[in-house]
C-alpha cells in the first residue's frame, strides 16, 4: 500500500470517527440527588455503552442539595429529569409543565426513623414530639400523611413540631427530634453507622403506611414531547436506562463498583454504596419502567388528601404519558 492510499485512508477512519461522535443524540439528565446508587441505573447504562448503543451521548448531572431538578430543566439545564411524584405534580401545578415519561421505582423507600426511648410505638405517638423533615420538595408525602392522620404540623400537645432537617442524620443522633426523615437505602444506615443499634430504633415505612407516593420517575416538559425527534430521543434514552437498572439489580456489586467510579467527590464509600445498590434493587424491582396508572391514582389521591391545605388543589391532566415506553418496551 502507498503512502497516499495510506494516508487517504487512515484520514476516512478519523473521519467516520468524527462523524459517529457527532452524529450521537445529546441528551442531558439531572439526578435529584449527588451521585450515589439511587442512581445506579443510569451510570450502568453509560458505563456499559447501553446509551452508545442507541446513538446517545449522555451527560449525567449531580443534583445536591441547592440544586432543585425542576428549576434545572425549567431554565434549559437538563432534557429529563429524576424526581418524585408529589414535587413534579406541585411543580406542574404551579406553571412548571412537567410530564412523567417513565418510573424506573416500583416502590418507595421513604420513611420516619424515630428512637424508640422517645416513646414512639405507633403514629398517634407522633403528637408532641419534634420530628425532622426534609424540605426543597421532599416534605409533600409528609404533610400529606399528617394531614391524614388529622396531626396538625404547627406544633402543640396535639400536633408535631417540625424540624426542618438538613440532608443528614444529626436531629436524630443529637437527640434534637424523636423521629427523623430517612431512605431505606441511605439515611437509616448512617443512623445504625453512627452507633445506634437496630433494636434501639422504631421505624415507619411510608409504603406500609398506605401513603407512599412515587419516587425517583423521569419527567420531561410538556412543549419537548410535541417535538418527534424528541420523543424518538426519549425512546432511546428510556430503553437504554431500564437495560441499565435491570443490569444493575442483577449485578448490584458490579453497579455499585461503576457508581464509585463515576464519584468524582470521593464521599462515597464501598460499603455504603454497596448496602445501597442491594436496598435500590428492591425498590426498582418488578417495574419494567411504565408507570402503573393505579401508583399514579394511589399518589394523587394522597396528595390531594390534605385537609385545608393539601399538596395539590384538584387532579391533574396530562401529568404522565406511556407513549415513550409503549415504544422503549416494544
Amino acid at each position: 500500500m502507498n503512502k497516499k492510499l495510506a494516508s487517504l485512508l487512515a484520514a476516512g477512519v478519523v473521519s467516520l470517527a468524527a462523524f459517529s461522535a457527532n452524529a450521537a443524540d445529546k441528551v442531558t439528565l439531572q439526578l435529584k440527588w449527588v451521585t450515589q446508587a439511587q442512581f445506579a441505573g443510569y451510570y450502568v447504562a453509560k458505563d456499559k455503552g447501553f446509551y452508545e448503543e442507541e446513538g446517545l451521548d449522555v451527560d449525567i448531572k449531580p443534583g445536591g442539595p441547592d440544586i432543585a431538578p425542576p428549576q434545572v430543566i425549567a431554565g434549559g439545564g437538563a432534557d429529563v429529569i429524576v424526581d418524585w411524584m408529589p414535587s413534579a405534580l406541585a411543580t406542574r401545578e404551579k406553571g412548571v409543565a412537567l410530564v412523567n415519561i417513565a418510573q424506573p421505582f416500583k416502590k418507595s423507600g421513604m420513611m420516619l426513623t424515630c428512637l424508640k426511648e422517645s416513646g414512639v410505638k405507633t403514629p398517634e405517638d407522633f403528637k408532641g414530639k419534634t420530628l425532622g423533615v426534609w424540605f426543597f420538595g421532599n416534605e409533600y408525602p409528609f404533610l400529606s400523611w399528617m394531614s391524614q392522620l388529622k396531626i396538625p404540623t404547627d406544633g402543640g400537645p396535639n400536633g408535631v413540631t417540625v424540624l426542618k432537617q438538613g440532608f443528614n442524620v444529626d436531629p436524630l443522633i443529637q437527640k434534637q427530634a424523636a423521629c427523623i426523615s430517612t431512605m431505606t437505602y441511605n439515611e437509616y444506615w448512617q443512623v445504625i453507622d453512627a452507633g445506634i443499634k437496630p433494636e434501639d430504633l422504631v421505624t415507619f415505612k411510608y409504603e406500609d403506611q398506605g401513603v407512599a407516593t412515587l419516587e425517583d420517575g423521569l419527567y420531561v416538559l410538556e412543549d419537548k414531547l410535541k417535538d418527534a425527534a424528541f420523543k424518538e430521543k426519549m425512546v432511546k434514552f428510556v430503553r437504554a436506562s431500564m437495560k441499565g437498572w435491570k443490569y444493575a439489580e442483577e449485578n448490584p456489586d458490579e453497579a455499585a463498583d461503576i457508581v464509585l467510579e463515576n464519584d468524582s467527590t470521593g464521599a462515597q464509600t464501598e460499603k455504603h454504596q454497596k448496602r445501597m445498590m442491594g436496598e435500590i434493587a428492591k425498590l426498582t424491582a418488578g417495574s419494567n419502567g411504565a408507570l402503573d396508572e393505579a401508583d399514579y391514582k394511589r399518589t394523587v389521591q394522597s396528595l390531594l388528601s390534605g385537609g385545608s391545605d393539601p399538596v395539590i388543589s384538584k387532579e391533574p391532566e396530562g401529568a404522565w404519558t406511556h407513549e415513550i415506553t409503549d415504544e422503549a418496551l416494544k
